[in-house]
């Protein structure tokens, strides 16, 4: 009897631990992904999105590419690398992010383009390829505010040492699902997922 119920409170004070432990590190995403890191670094990394019907970028994308040239005009990155693959709406994501960013005065030379940024993981991988191809040493990650802990996370395991990162200034009500999938999608990251 005893043996039982000793048992039953361990598993009474897991089950009390879990929502806890979800509180606090969706606390922490949000927190971090919020606190930018303005540093000078070699080129920005925008993780790509989803892009309208008419080949503009969503406004989510846009608010990605907005924070870029934020960043591109105070000087703080020299290039931008923009990751994305082709998307269900028929259009090249980093194609729609080149010509964007063109139509906001960043010299198409300036904008590294990378078409196989099919996920965060992806953009990871490539992005170190594309630093070590071109003599760079730092990247600022852009993206939105819950996915930076989890893309940092894809960075620095693929080799790039405490990448900075700003977030898109864009927010609705989806956020709440993608703060949740954040949480799981981190973990899986952790043990060792690709995508």
């Amino acid at each position: 009897m005893k043996i039982r119920n000793f048992k039953w409170r361990k598993t009474a004070a897991v089950l009390a631990i879990l929502p806890l432990w979800f509180l606090v590190h969706t606390a922490y995403i949000v927190a971090d992904g919020l606190t930018d890191e303005t540093e000078k670094t070699d080129a920005a990394v925008v993780l790509g999105n989803t892009v309208a019907p008419d080949g503009k970028p969503s406004p989510r994308l846009q608010a990605r590419l907005d924070k870029a040239v934020e960043l591109y005009e105070k000087n703080l990155v020299e290039r931008v690398i923009v990751s994305g693959g082709f998307g269900a709406e028929g259009f090249e994501e980093a194609d729609v992010m080149r010509d964007y960013l063109v139509s906001r005065n960043i010299p198409e030379n300036r904008i590294i383009l990378d078409r196989d940024g099919w996920n965060t993981y992806k953009t990871a991988v490539n992005t170190k390829r594309i630093m070590e191809e071109n003599g760079f040493r730092s990247v600022t990650i852009v993206s939105q505010y819950f996915h930076i802990t989890r893309t940092r996370l894809a960075f620095e395991r693929a080799g790039i040492d405490r990448p900075a990162a700003a977030h898109a200034e864009y927010f609705e009500l989806r956020d709440l699902y993608s703060i949740i999938r954040e949480f799981t999608g981190f973990y899986s990251y952790l043990l060792g997922a690709r995508s």
